[in-house]
């Protein structure tokens, strides 16, 4: 059985420059497109094209991890840095605990615990990991 079908072939000539990323240009043409997927398909996996934006995010974060490596991170940069983007003061994470606990973990005064971590991945819909 031949699962090349002239119309596959016909259909992966247009999507195959979609996914390709060999430099910086065509890195940051991939950014535009995922960036531009995340405004239409959002959460939806039911969407037509939610399996592009998986596969397009998948690959532009295999390109990332081996051009763009960052530095760990400690957790507590991690969640100043969500907070400053999701717009969100420390009172605002009553998983995390009080104003004053969120302020004590934010200047490194205190660690963020097993409990905290699992409920601001769950939150912010990031790895845990990205805490530790």
């Amino acid at each position: 059985m031949n699962i090349i079908t002239p119309q596959l072939q016909h259909s992966w000539s247009h999507v195959s420059d979609l996914l390709k990323i060999h430099n910086e240009r065509e890195y940051d043409l991939a950014v535009d497109r995922l960036n531009g997927l995340i405004d239409e398909v959002g959460t939806d996996e039911r969407h037509p094209l939610y399996t592009l934006l998986d596969t397009l995010g998948a690959l532009v974060h295999a390109w990332e991890e081996q051009h763009h490596p960052m530095d760990a991170a400690p957790g507590r940069d991690v969640l100043r840095y969500l907070l400053d983007e999701h717009g969100l003061t420390q009172s605002e994470l009553p998983e995390v605990g009080s104003q004053g606990v969120v302020s004590e973990i934010l200047n490194g005064r205190r660690e963020l615990n097993v409990r905290q971590i699992r409920a601001l991945s769950k939150r912010f819909g990031v790895s845990p990991a990205v805490f530790i």
